[in-house]
């Protein structure tokens, strides 16, 4: 690398601890810190209503799930069209204790957090059974395995007892240093506990990406009989690429249930795997920052279809019932878009950007 970390112009690397660092100048690390106090600051002196951190904190959520999603199909070439159901792990785990000691109890209530790790575990279990099939299974083979977990979850959660037939699951109101969250303040501060989650998780990503693990995934994407050549076994890694994205989900479903104080079976149906799947395409595969910009792009479209749709049913009779068909129609079209023209998801433009600034002012 250049002597002047501030500064860099190209890459110079001289050795692979330079290149496998974090932050590749000081001045990349600087934007990500003020990036940091400008996300947990902006709450704190700019008012908004609940329904729009509603969707802030479910942007977050997603952003959780796409990562692990990111790892099992981006990295390691695993299509999974079940992702939802691994959510949905995660948030009946903790509707599960909930349901057996009730909503109130003190393990719901006050050590949630150690309740969103079970969940994460619980969803990493899952994951790892559902990837035993990539021992044998392969592409289209895989992505039937993962649809038939899907189908089998909502089987389950349809017409067991247990499960409430679907229905909603209460979770009780969680308890700070301060004491119980009230109500006003319920939604920032599971913004400020997702956020949080988000940060580590960006951060474990990252740093897994550069260990011999995270290694592994990009192998045997590329080309698994290689990797195997090459001392690696293909069958594990998958299973373990199953289980983190299993984790990450899981621990994405805790948090949508204490978010809604509650867990219901609509929120984990095949159309919202499909989402989960196309917020990883649209964001871009095989990349990080696609897994942020991906659950962004995708709020933000429905948000705006939504206000369209509105529009549009004042001005049009009710008998076209146009309206109805725009947010699908959207929905299929920009992910048809992107597969055609880019592929490489939004990630892709933002790489471009930063090539730009890096190279600034010898552009070439």
């Amino acid at each position: 690398m250049a002597t002047n970390r501030w500064v860099a112009t190209g890459n110079y690397f001289t050795s692979y601890k330079d290149e496998q660092r974090i932050f590749l100048t000081h001045f990349d690390r600087l934007i990500f810190c003020c990036m940091l106090v400008l996300v947990f600051a902006w709450p704190l002196f700019i008012s908004v209503s609940d329904r729009t951190l509603l969707v802030i904190d479910n942007i977050l959520i997603a952003i959780v799930a796409i990562l692990g999603l990111n790892l099992l199909t981006g990295f390691a070439g695993l299509i999974s069209i079940g992702h939802a159901a691994f959510v949905g792990v995660g948030a009946y785990t903790l509707a599960s204790f909930s349901h057996l000691l009730g909503d109130r109890h003190i393990l719901i209530t006050h050590a949630w957090p150690l309740m969103i790790l079970i969940s994460g575990g619980v969803g990493a279990g899952f994951g790892a059974l559902v990837g035993l099939p990539a021992f044998r299974l392969k592409h289209l083979y895989l992505a039937i395995a993962t649809l038939s977990f899907q189908m089998i979850f909502e089987w389950v959660i349809n017409f067991m007892k247990f499960f409430n037939q679907g229905q909603t699951i209460f979770v009780g109101r969680v308890f700070w240093f301060t004491g119980k969250i009230a109500r006003k303040q319920h939604y920032q501060f599971w913004y400020y506990v997702i956020l949080v989650v988000v940060v580590i998780a960006g951060f474990a990503v990252r740093n897994l990406l550069r260990t011999r693990y995270g290694r592994c995934l990009v192998a045997v994407r590329d080309n698994d009989r290689a990797a195997d050549a090459m001392g690696m076994s293909p069958g594990l890694t998958k299973v373990y690429a199953f289980a983190l994205a299993g984790f990450f989900a899981g621990v994405a479903g805790a948090l949508h249930a204490y978010l809604y104080r509650g867990v219901g079976f609509e929120s984990f149906t095949l159309h919202h795997s499909i989402t989960y799947l196309a917020m990883a395409i649209v964001g871009g595969l095989g990349t990080l920052v696609g897994s942020f910009f991906g659950p962004i792009a995708i709020y933000m479209l429905d948000l705006l279809v939504e206000n369209l749709a509105e529009y549009v049913g004042h001005l049009l009779p009710a008998v076209m019932n146009l309206s109805t068909a725009l947010r699908p129609l959207t929905f299929g079209l920009v992910i048809v878009l992107f597969l055609m023209f880019e592929p490489r998801g939004i990630a892709n433009w933002w790489r471009i950007a930063r090539t730009y600034f890096k190279l600034w002012p010898f552009r070439y």
